[in-house]
């Protein structure tokens, strides 16, 4: 079964210039087809875009979907001037170990459909919020039922029963919890930030252990402050660096000097009242950078890419053509994928359709819903 996709006003593919009057087809769940509308060739189906924007599905790359409860009132706290140090984490941990696998799954599914009304077609889910061996492992495999790219994150603190003692911890994440997360991991993360998390050598000890059970490694890098974690990421061959609000020049030409993406998360600044990363300074430099929004019910409780997209351009000087890539085409790069975040013939047929008729709508119309039809592997939703 075959579908064209027609009367598109403005396409997107991170493939080549932006398009006009485009058309393109889909079969078997892939890009067949991209051209002129009026050279289109014949299809089973066919969905008039009626002049709309059409760009690739996001590609959220960091997310925390699998919790329970919510830290509404540390929010409010926060707003009335409480700095976040990422103490509130226990929280959360505490909760999701007192809930039930159905109570877990049920807010992962409701974040993931939410995701997806806003566009979002590929999405990355971590544990980190069990930080004990079975906790961290039903995290993952509920994960696993939504994405297949999912991070063992048992390194995200040190739980309230290691308080003290943290190279204990270190060990038991390396050792028996990486040994019960890797049949249902794809990725290894830690959060690297002394003095709230974990030092550079339990960073990497960590890191090391994922990679040698054949897991890839990522980093919660320079968050809070200053720190070495961009430079474990890259001395390690990370992915990505996620965070990087806090970054020397010294860790820019690292970044710029590796095959390491810069995952920045401009929601958690929006909702902590940091700093935002420096994206210009990267972008310039020629790091590549991709946008994620972080989705937790700490410090970034949004599943809305079109948001970040927005607090990308108005707070970090990206323009709407850098932020629209570095939410699809550089989300794929942090994945190590790229048969996603693109549109051209067989990539996977993840396609977004605004009301709206450029991309630039997604900035210049900040929380208006934009998305009109999402097609995930071709199916429009």
């Amino acid at each position: 079964m075959s579908l064209l996709v027609t009367n598109i006003g403005e396409l997107v593919t991170n493939d080549g210039p932006v398009r006009s009057d485009a058309a393109l087809v889909i079969e078997g769940g892939r890009i067949a087809w991209i051209g002129p509308a009026g050279s289109a060739p014949a299809a089973d189906e066919m969905l008039d875009a009626q002049g709309r924007a059409a760009l690739p599905g996001f590609v959220d790359s960091h997310t925390h979907l699998v919790f329970a409860g919510d830290r509404a009132g540390e929010f409010a706290a926060r707003m009335a001037g409480q700095r976040y140090t990422g103490g509130g984490i226990r929280t959360t941990v505490a909760a999701t170990q007192a809930a039930s696998d159905d109570e877990l799954r049920a807010t992962a599914a409701r974040l993931v459909r939410e995701a997806l009304q806003q566009g979002t077609t590929t999405i990355e889910i971590k544990s980190g919020y069990g930080l004990s061996v079975p906790d961290e492992t039903r995290c993952l495999r509920i994960a696993g039922e939504f994405t297949t790219e999912t991070t063992f994150l048992g390194a995200h603190v040190v739980p309230a029963s290691f308080a003290g003692r943290a190279d204990e911890y270190v060990a038991l994440a390396c050792g028996e919890m990486l040994d019960a997360a890797v049949p249902y991991a794809r990725w290894v993360d830690v959060f690297c930030e002394p003095g709230a998390a974990f030092d550079a050598d339990q960073a990497r000890a960590v890191l090391a252990a994922g990679v040698a059970a054949g897991l890839a490694p990522r980093v919660h890098a320079n968050q809070l402050g200053p720190g070495p974690g961009v430079q474990v990421a890259v001395e390690l061959g990370a992915a990505s660096a996620d965070h990087c609000t806090h970054l020397s020049p010294a860790d820019i030409d690292a970044l710029a000097g590796s095959s390491t993406v810069a995952t920045l998360l401009p929601a958690a600044e929006f909702s902590t009242r940091s700093a935002y990363p420096p994206a210009r300074r990267l972008l310039d430099a020629g790091v590549t950078v991709a946008l994620a929004t972080d989705c937790n019910p700490g410090s970034s409780y949004t599943t809305s890419m079109p948001f970040c997209i927005a607090l990308a351009v108005r707070e970090m000087g990206m323009t709407p053509a850098e932020a629209v890539w570095a939410a699809t085409a550089g989300g794929a790069r942090a994945l190590r994928r790229d048969d996603i975040g693109v549109l051209r013939p067989g990539a996977r047929a993840d396609l977004v359709l605004l009301d709206a008729p450029s991309h630039v709508h997604l900035a210049y119309r900040p929380g208006v819903p934009l998305v009109s039809t999402v097609l995930h592997n071709g199916v429009p939703i």
